[in-house]
């Protein structure tokens, strides 16, 4: 098992190899009992009915807020200032666990996606189009890619999301011998930018990559996104999909005007907007930190297999109890979901144990902080070589 730990000098011979697997995927399948890949709808529709449960009971504790404090700061229990902080408090509190409630359901939609929520492919992407809808992500659109992205992952040529660039599309310069290239220099950026640049791309990186294929395939041509039924990321045959996803988005679009008209945009902004950033935060990073990291690879041409591709993710320990309860364990199981995406998440740990032990030092695990790693990673990779398999600080 590969743990990952922070390096303050970045060096090729101290990567693992990466070396191929010995096995087929048949043989690693094998290894998993077989009743971990068997989807229960009860136990699914029961976390689905506790996740829609949850919204909604924050939702209605969320209307008591401003009553209860403007009634202390009239009663003179508390100073009008006060009682403004504690309100505002309040506030963050019910957008911080709506964001993670709403994670959790985009999660439930995403295993929708996989055929991993029930055996009924239907239900599976009924309710994946509503959840994912109301969340703003076009459910068939991204299914379709994110299916690709499954089959391909880690592939420099043929990977749909995460794809780094090269040292030739930044116009770095190869390394030589006995010259050594400043990276710091090339990369100096302040903190403070840095941290914009991060917060851009942890609110609005999966819109940007929705809409202008922000950190997709390089080789897409220009103005490629989800919502053209002629983009290349589709065939021909699926562009009905893509039109029914578009029109999900559209009648959500609707919904959310309809109410912003009724009672008001702010409400709607503190209700759901918020929120709704939250998700998209929570979604970029954890799939962000699955797949980024310096001893992750990716392969070039005949150096992939679906084996390596899978096995070049990490796991990570995110958030303690809320990562395992709100996310739905997917974010501290995503190495098995590369593996075998039909799992169903409430059997992630199970089989994960099961994969460890029979993949042995293919598997990377990281107990590093998550935030402490996404500003790590999102300094330390920046690009990798034009040859070869590592990111690159």
């Amino acid at each position: 098992m590969a743990t990952i730990e922070k390096t303050t000098t970045y060096n090729d011979k101290e990567l693992p190899s990466h070396a191929p697997m010995n096995w087929s995927l048949k043989e690693i399948r094998d290894a998993i009992p077989s009743h971990l890949f068997v989807c229960r709808l009860d136990l699914g529709l029961l976390f689905l009915a506790r996740d829609i449960s949850l919204a909604i009971t924050l939702v209605l504790l969320a209307t008591l807020i401003d009553p209860y404090f403007e009634e202390l700061a009239v009663s003179h229990v508390l100073g009008p200032w006060s009682a403004e902080g504690l309100r505002y408090t309040a506030w963050a509190i019910y957008c911080w666990y709506q964001g993670l409630v709403l994670t959790g359901l985009w999660v439930i939609g995403h295993e929708c996606g996989h055929g991993a929520f029930s055996s009924y492919r239907w239900l599976n992407d009924i309710l994946g189009f509503l959840i994912h809808s109301s969340l703003f992500t076009p459910y068939f659109s991204w299914k379709i890619s994110h299916h690709r992205h499954h089959a391909n992952h880690a592939s420099m040529e043929h990977d749909e999301v995460y794809v780094p660039k090269t040292r030739g599309d930044l116009n770095i310069p190869d390394e030589r011998p006995n010259e050594t290239i400043n990276y710091e220099e090339i990369f100096s950026d302040t903190p403070i930018y840095t941290l914009y640049m991060l917060l851009r791309q942890q609110l609005f990186a999966f819109p940007a990559y929705l809409l202008y294929n922000v950190s997709g395939q390089n080789r897409y041509p220009k103005w490629t996104n989800h919502f053209n039924p002629s983009s290349v990321i589709f065939s021909s045959s699926q562009r009905n999909a893509v039109i029914v996803s578009n029109i999900g988005m559209s009648l959500m679009a609707l919904v959310v005007t309809s109410i912003c008209t009724k009672y008001g945009f702010w409400n709607v902004w503190r209700y759901y907007g918020i929120p709704w950033l939250g998700v998209n935060h929570w979604f970029v990073m954890i799939t962000y930190l699955h797949h980024t990291d310096p001893i992750l690879p990716h392969y070039r041409k005949n150096k992939w297999n679906y084996p390596r591709g899978a096995a070049a993710t990490v796991d990570r320990d995110f958030l303690g109890w809320h990562g395992r309860f709100f996310f739905h364990d997917v974010a501290h199981f995503h190495v098995i979901h590369h593996f075998f995406p039909k799992i169903p998440f409430y059997n992630g740990e199970e089989a994960t144990q099961h994969l460890k032990a029979f993949i042995g030092e293919h598997y990377n695990f990281s107990d590093k902080p998550v935030f402490r790693s996404l500003w790590d990673n999102y300094n330390d990779c920046q690009f990798v070589d034009n040859a070869g398999m590592f990111l690159l600080p």
